[in-house]
């Protein structure tokens, strides 16, 4: 607050640093040494005001200035699912948020943040299942901007140049998120602008080594002064630039804080909207979709073992069931592959809907080779090739000369024949046995049925006479 406020006695020639002499105590705690001091997520009990002129209406107004601070991420006491859950939410939560990291961006901070972040937004999709779009029909991105405030910078090229330095900030992020060809850096990249609408880094110097002493007491003049005119600069960047907390493209009021703070806070109480972090983005999501496509796969050939696992049913049934599985396997799928890259959720959908109409085509052959009328006409014409021959053989029996060998040939060939064609029928009975006994048995209900069904009223009209 010091930093955007002029003193009342006039003699605002004076930085605002200039005018304390300690950090004091009355802000955000805090204490020098190795162990942590913030835990969780801290909120400034009472808001800042800042006045603004409005986008639309082009009136004064002012905007609240909510502050929080959040503990430091991957210590030796936090799982890895409150880490990402005090990270999403507190990105849910912030129009500008500030993350701190040392000396330079590191890969790992990308996969971090991208992890994270990627956390927050499916949270927030799944409260707000409907895209945002602007004017334009474009998609909002989720979150509204990320800073990346890079502490104990050492490789300023021009260090009494704040311009100069500052033109040094933008060049580096600038190759930090360079195009990358491996896939992983890409689509880490990829995921970070995906979800923030801005990306930007400011770099601060070493603060002093008396600052980092366990002793350290807040004194103001123990800090570097390169330091503390890069951190007015940062107040100033940060400050004089902020904007609204933006939720689908409407600014949040200050009545709605606190319902939407409870909100997000139960989205994350039980971690049920994505699995526990255990690894980095990639890792997750493709466990993710793996999971997605295997589980799904499984859910259509349960529903379609309960129709057509061991007996036959008219092909109508079988697409019908066919719809009805596949329905509910991608019902399953949407509900399991909802965190990553899109494009990767998009190929497991896709390996999905493969496998199901694979397995889909072995279910349309195995039911046609359980239905007992199929081939149906190889029985009919053998069996009218063994009648043919019984009567052949018996009319040759009946008429042949005892003297006469091309009939007796004959007749022993048609008897040959019939036996043949008599085993043959045999084999394919024994093959489609049960089909026809439950074809039989069908035939058999449905005239017990008619039957039963033709006598009762016949009854009914005798008694009615």
């Amino acid at each position: 607050e010091p930093c955007l406020q002029e003193e009342e006695d006039g003699s605002s020639s004076k930085k605002w640093y200039e005018r304390f002499e300690s950090l004091g105590k009355d802000g955000f705690n805090w204490r020098g040494g190795a162990e942590r001091n913030t835990t969780g997520i801290w909120m400034w009990s009472e808001p800042f005001f800042l006045d603004r002129i409005h986008p639309d209406t082009k009136e004064k107004d002012n905007i609240a200035v909510v502050l929080v601070d959040t503990q430091g991420m991957f210590d030796h006491e936090t799982t890895m699912a409150l880490t990402a859950s005090i990270f999403g939410l507190s990105t849910l939560l912030s129009s500008f948020q500030i993350y701190n990291v040392d000396k330079r961006i590191q890969e790992d901070n990308l996969q971090q943040l991208a992890l994270f972040s990627e956390y927050g937004r499916m949270a927030l999709q799944s409260d707000h299942a409907e895209e945002t779009r602007d004017a334009q029909g474009k998609v909002q991105k989720p979150f509204q901007r990320i800073d990346f405030l890079v502490r104990d910078w050492q490789n300023f090229e021009e260090e009494d140049d704040l311009d100069a330095m500052e033109t040094e900030m933008t060049d580096y992020l600038e190759s930090v998120f360079a195009e990358r060809n491996a896939k992983d850096l890409k689509e880490t990249r990829e995921q970070i602008f995906a979800c923030f609408e801005k990306v930007s880094c400011f770099m601060m110097t070493h603060p002093g080594f008396k600052v980092t002493s366990k002793k350290y007491t807040g004194d103001v003049s123990a800090m570097e002064p390169m330091f503390m005119k890069l951190l007015d600069r940062y107040c100033a960047r940060v400050f004089h630039n902020l904007t609204p907390k933006m939720i689908h493209g409407r600014e949040l009021t200050a009545a709605e804080l606190g319902p939407y703070i409870k909100a997000y806070a139960k989205l994350f109480e039980s971690g049920a909207h994505f699995p526990e972090a255990s690894t980095m983005l990639e890792a997750t999501a493709s466990a993710n979709n793996h999971n997605a496509l295997h589980l799904s796969v499984a859910k259509y050939k349960t529903e379609m073992d309960h129709v057509a696992g061991d007996s036959y049913v008219k092909e109508a049934e079988l697409k019908d069931a066919h719809h009805k599985a596949l329905l509910a396997a991608f019902q399953l799928f949407e509900s399991i592959a909802n965190f990553g890259n899109q494009e990767r959720i998009d190929e497991a959908r896709e390996m999905a809907r493969h496998q199901i109409m694979d397995h889909y085509d072995v279910y349309t052959k195995l039911n046609d080779s359980r239905n007992p009328l199929a081939g149906f006409e190889i029985i009919l014409v053998s069996m009218f090739v063994a009648f043919v021959a019984s009567v052949l053989h018996f009319i040759a029996d009946k008429t042949c000369s005892e003297w006469s060998q091309t009939c007796k040939q004959s007749a022993n060939f048609l008897s040959e024949l019939y036996t043949v064609v008599c085993i043959f029928l045999l084999i394919v009975a024994s093959t489609k046995f049960k089909q026809i006994s439950d074809l039989v048995s069908k035939m058999k209900t449905l005239f017990n049925a008619l039957q039963g069904g033709g006598g009762q009223p016949m009854q009914a009209n005798v008694k009615a006479s």
